[in-house]
């Protein structure tokens, strides 16, 4: 297990990756800043040139997704996928494939919400098509990337708890 910032970073297999992390806020509406896209668009990128310009969600077992991040240099970035399983506001099951396929196939995403004391713990497990995948994957600086979304999504949600009190 690897301690990253705010993250917990474990391999719990050969060809999986889970980041783990805290929100001080309730699993609802972490759930819905995980789902919606008017929130989504407000933090799921990583530096601050590659804005999410495309967010397409159908909330639904079978519903697809799609997101492209816009660099004005580098172009687009994109990916799609499928929402295999959806239990509100608990647990999402989705593909993921890269436009670009730089991971090495189809991955499988799980992510899980759970809450204690008004404070919400996101589970991510990463499930990739091979171990040479996910290790590819982590020499991105895909973890750096999720660090920065994620500490966005942590300032827009305690703007929203505020804002709810």
């Amino acid at each position: 297990m690897t301690n990253t910032g705010k993250y917990q970073v474990t391999e719990p297999s050969l060809r999986e990756l889970t980041l783990t992390r805290s929100f001080d806020a309730p699993r609802r509406m972490v759930f819905d800043a995980f789902t919606k896209p008017e929130m989504v668009k407000r933090w799921l990128y990583g530096p601050a040139e590659w804005r999410l310009a495309v967010c397409e969600i159908d909330l639904r077992a079978g519903g697809k997704l799609r997101y492209v991040w816009r660099n004005k240099e580098k172009g687009d970035m994109g990916l799609s996928g499928v929402f295999r399983e959806v239990v509100a506001p608990e647990r999402l099951v989705n593909t993921e494939l890269f436009d670009q396929d730089w991971t090495g196939g189809e991955t499988v995403l799980t992510t899980v919400f759970e809450e204690s004391n008004g404070r919400t713990t996101v589970s991510i497990t990463v499930r990739y098509s091979s171990q040479a995948a996910r290790d590819g994957a982590l020499k991105t600086g895909m973890i750096g990337g999720w660090s920065q979304s994620h500490d966005r999504l942590d300032q827009l949600l305690a703007a929203d708890v505020r804002a709810s009190q």
